[in-house]
């Protein structure tokens, strides 16, 4: 996608899409205040790693073999299904102090996420002639988003629920992320059998 205005406007869409690094960025802010934009840098490196791996190495293979994009969406839920087993534990521990979201798991998630793939084969132009404008504009725009959904977490503990209510949004994002692996596995079979 060559055009600065439709590439604007579909890396802000997807970016702002719940999902899976959103879900993460949403319960740092909510259980670790503005220490959550410390992990900012674990997004941006997770979406230009895939973005670089995929757009200039097995890009053409995502598209075309359908049973490799299989294989990838239930590699993805596998993690995605870890990571939620391990927020609702530590959901479910006596300290809200703990740091439930590391940088770790930013960085896997976002190298995982079904966006990253989408970016990649579809919005970045990795071998257009100014392909640095697009990447330096990308990670502007990760930025952005990661830290919205940080101070939304954050709001929420401060606007909405009490200090108490920090277990129970790690508890919510453990859902939302099983979710999202629930729908990687049901679209990764019906691509398969159809």
């Amino acid at each position: 996608m060559t055009n600065p205005i439709q590439f604007a406007l579909a890396v802000t869409i997807l970016l702002a899409t719940p999902g899976p690094t959103n879900t993460l960025f949403l319960t740092a802010g909510a259980t670790s205040g503005f220490k959550a934009m410390r992990l900012i840098p674990a997004e941006v490196l997770g979406y230009l790693t895939t973005i670089v791996i995929v757009g200039y190495f097995v890009g053409d293979l995502a598209q075309t073999a359908p049973g490799f994009a299989a294989l990838l969406r239930i590699i993805v839920a596998g993690y995605l299904i870890v990571l939620a087993v391990r927020l609702w534990r530590a959901g479910l521990q006596a300290s809200t102090e703990a740091r439930l979201v590391t940088f770790r798991d930013v960085l896997i998630t976002t190298m995982l996420n079904p966006k990253a793939l989408v970016f990649a084969i579809g919005i970045i132009p990795v071998h257009a002639p100014h392909s640095l404008f697009y990447f330096a504009a990308f990670v502007v725009m990760v930025i952005m988003a990661g830290s919205g959904w940080a101070l939304l977490g954050l709001g929420l503990t401060r606007g909405i629920l009490p200090a108490s209510g920090k277990p129970l949004v790690a508890r919510l994002g453990a859902v939302v992320i099983t979710g999202f692996a629930g729908y990687l596995v049901i679209t990764a079979v019906l691509q398969t059998t159809a």
